[in-house]
């Protein structure tokens, strides 16, 4: 049996808008209606480990509210709950309610070997340099010595001042932050 006009051309209008949220990191929600659609096709935003981009997604959510709750887990503050994130951005829990189905808590321990901390190339001493995966002494004496140049803007800048491979660039990515 076919299905009405109407409920065909809603279920038509629904499969671009799936694609776009499976296909698009950075698409932005514009409803509390895609933010569950969005949950049901599994997207979830780890609030411990989200950037900036990964907060703007949320209808509602400012430029400054997002970059306050990054630069708090960031400085090693963990979010445990919904109320947690209402206080740090002195809102009430209600105004949160909607989002929380993409929201997911996860905790990660400082202490443990398998977290990985990154470091600023532009301040890091040479011994926090070594202790990096992939970087011998040589590459921490290059990186200090060419800090005199100017600091490091970011990955691909460290990569063209020392003519790092690439390979070694896909190495190091995740243990350095600018």
């Amino acid at each position: 049996m076919p299905l009405p006009h109407w409920l065909s051309s809603v279920t038509q209008a629904r499969q671009p808008l799936q694609t776009r949220i499976l296909s698009d990191p950075y698409y932005r929600f514009q409803s509390v209606a895609e933010l569950e659609l969005a949950a049901k096709l599994g997207v979830k935003i780890d609030v411990n480990q989200a950037g900036v981009d990964d907060w703007l997604r949320l209808p509602g959510l400012s430029i400054h509210q997002a970059r306050s709750l990054v630069e708090l887990t960031q400085a090693g503050v963990q979010l445990h709950c919904l109320e947690d994130i209402a206080a740090a951005l002195s809102l009430p829990v209600m105004r949160l309610k909607p989002l929380e189905p993409v929201l997911v808590f996860c905790f990660y321990d400082d202490e443990s070997v398998c977290t990985i901390k990154p470091v600023n190339p532009n301040t890091a001493t040479l011994e926090l340099l070594i202790r990096i995966p992939a970087v011998d002494t040589y590459l921490a004496r290059a990186i200090v010595a060419n800090r005199s140049m100017g600091p490091y803007r970011n990955l691909i800048h460290l990569q063209r001042r020392l003519s790092l491979p690439s390979q070694l660039v896909e190495e190091l990515m995740h243990y350095l932050k600018f």
